[in-house]
């Protein structure tokens, strides 16, 4: 019966997202709306087809686990540092402006000390999840905006372990938390650094013996144990599961499995994303909205109004508007929502009985209001910038300075060469490559290097293919260069490919596929090894290199001449196959005329009477 009870929940909340979030796409409104729409039709204040609405919520949490691992990702030590004043001069900054005039405000409505200021710290975070997807669907993440906002969000990421660890010394009854409280620090502490040794010391290894199997299933199967693991270790000491798995994306980084990672969890983030902002639709609570209407509006136009103010403030200071620029007004909008660590530090608020009477659920449902507002305050941006005439005025977007503008597939004894030619001349490349001995051993010396199958399309995107230069197929495998080669050219056309051919049949196979740089790859070994000989049996050095030149150019001009008779005998089978097809046709006419004419139509030729 429960089985069955879960199978029906999942058609219900895929069926309400199958026809919301595109309804609300179409109408501009953003997926984000759409999916706390579909959830406040189908929870308990809706439709009440779905009633456990905290069990839900709790399992839906993992959709903003995985997307902190996944930003954890990211933060390579030197990208953190590249991106260091954004972090931690803006995050500084935004969190201690609206972090204050946040306080005031709880303090201003009656709140005591301790918890209006765990809620102004608690409100001050953004949520990472609509403000990244917000940024995504319109097209600004790239943008100096979107950069300033993506550093200010991994701030407050940050910064939500010690709000959550600062939760039990600010209850109510201190003293008789106080040793709880110790005793907790001690074990997050110990908690951050058993993850810390798991990164550093077992992850690794257990990846490369994963890899090592070359089944994929088994690496996602993994990446998914290592998140929630540390998800729920981290639950167990009493933080947010989250922050785990951010701290174990950091820690995971610099790591070879970086990419894989990434494409082997991102289809799980998507949709466990979508199912968190369900529950959080859900879980709004319009009983209390409808008892208390006006207390509940004034807190979440107020929260928003004082939370939008600070943060164009930042905006301003930080310079990342200047003049009537509505970059710093479409920030103010994206930003100004609550986040989901919210939920979480009301949670233990609220075990901690830090907040009076219903201020926990009424700051819940605020912060659930603010989400569901944010796709509204962004259009409301949008619609001012155009009628003030200021639609284009979104400075160009720049590259991250992460990706690299070459891409080197295939890392064996042809890649390695023209990887260090491009590291000696100052040149970055990421590369790719599925063999973990090597990928190992070559990053000991220095080298980018990434474990994944090339021809994943995923592992592509992941690696940057769509923002690189150059890709170059270093491949040996045949079949796999040409499968690469036709991904390539059907999603990014924009790359130049630089091929290794193995053989002539290799070669012609590039060819036809339009790929103009191609090398094959003991040609020009041989060839010097050829001008060698030629001096060594008495030739004068430049006579030997103008004969190797010669051989060279007499060389690729028979293969392209190979290539194309090749093509001309095709087109002349095709027209043969054509013109036996027509005489074909032609002589069953004439069979069926012969037959239906009792032989009387034919001309003293022979041929069929002309019209």
């Amino acid at each position: 019966m429960h089985e069955r009870s879960l199978l029906t929940d999942a058609v219900v909340y895929l069926s309400a997202a199958v026809v919301a979030v595109p309804i609300f796409a179409r109408l501009g409104l953003g997926s984000v709306l759409g999916y706390l729409a579909a959830g406040c039709l189908i929870g308990p204040y809706g439709l009440k087809l779905v009633e456990d609405v905290e069990t839900i919520l709790h399992f839906a949490e993992f959709g903003v686990v995985l997307m902190l691992f996944l930003i954890g990702l990211e933060l390579e030590p030197s990208r953190l540092w590249q991106m260091r004043r954004a972090v931690f001069g803006g995050g500084a900054l935004q969190m201690g402006l609206c972090g204050a005039l946040l306080v005031l405000g709880a303090l201003g409505v009656g709140l005591p000390w301790r918890a209006a200021t765990l809620a102004g710290l608690a409100l001050a975070l953004s949520s990472t999840a609509i403000a990244v997807q917000t940024m995504k669907e319109r097209g600004v993440l790239g943008s100096p905006m979107g950069r300033a906002s993506f550093g200010i969000l991994l701030f407050q990421d940050i910064a939500a372990i010690p709000l959550v660890g600062i939760v039990p010394l600010l209850a109510v009854e201190v003293s008789s938390h106080q040793s709880g409280g110790l005793a907790g620090l001690f074990k997050v502490l110990g908690a951050i650094f058993a993850v810390v040794v798991l990164g550093r010391y077992a992850t690794r290894p257990a990846l490369r013996l994963i890899a090592n199997t070359h089944l994929r299933e088994l690496s996602t199967a993994f990446a998914l144990l290592l998140v929630v693991g540390i998800a729920r270790v981290m639950e167990r000491v009493g933080i947010s599961m989250g922050l785990g798995a951010f701290l174990a994306g950091v820690l995971l980084a610099g790591s070879e499995y970086r990419h894989a990672l990434e494409t082997d969890i991102e289809p799980f983030k998507g949709l466990l994303m979508g199912l968190f902002f369900i529950a959080v639709g859900m879980s709004i609570d319009f009983a209390l909205l409808r008892n208390q209407p006006w207390l509940v509006l004034g807190l979440v136009l107020g929260f928003t109004a004082l939370k939008a103010g600070a943060l164009y403030a930042v905006a301003r200071l930080t310079k990342m508007t200047e003049g009537p620029n509505p970059q710093g007004l479409l920030f103010a909008a994206v930003m100004a929502q609550g986040g989901e660590f919210a939920f979480v530090i009301f949670g233990v608020a609220r075990d901690a009985r830090i907040m009076p009477g219903q201020w926990d659920k009424l700051l819940t449902l605020t912060v659930a209001l603010s989400m569901a507002m944010t796709p509204l305050l962004v259009m409301a941006a949008e619609a001012w910038a155009r009628r003030a005439g200021l639609a284009d005025a979104r400075p160009d977007d720049t590259i991250e300075g992460e990706d690299a503008p070459v891409i080197i597939a295939g890392f064996g004894r042809f890649g390695q060469i023209v990887g260090r030619l491009l590291f000696a001349s100052g040149l970055r490349a990421t590369v790719l490559d599925h063999d973990p001995e090597s990928i190992e051993v070559l990053r000991r010396f220095g080298f980018r290097i990434f474990y994944g199958d090339a021809t994943r399309l995923d592992l592509l995107e992941a690696a940057g293919a769509g923002r690189a230069k150059v890709l170059v197929n270093a491949i040996d495998d045949i079949e796999t260069s040409l499968r690469l080669v036709d991904l390539v050219k059907h999603h990014f056309p924009q790359l130049k490919l630089v091929c290794r051919a193995r053989n002539v049949t290799h070669w012609i196979a590039l060819r036809e596929r339009g790929v103009e740089l191609i090398e094959r790859e003991v040609f020009e070994g041989s060839l010097v090894a050829g001008r060698l000989t030629l001096e060594s049996l008495g030739v004068g050095a430049h006579e030997a290199w103008e004969r190797a030149a010669k051989f060279r150019i007499h060389n690729v001009a028979s293969m392209e001449g190979f290539r194309t008779e090749k093509d001309i005998e095709k087109r002349r089978a095709a027209v043969r196959a054509s013109r036996d097809q027509l005489e074909q046709q032609f002589e069953r006419d004439r069979a069926e005329l012969d037959e239906a004419s009792g032989g009387h139509w034919h001309d003293d030729t022979g041929a069929p009477p002309r019209a």
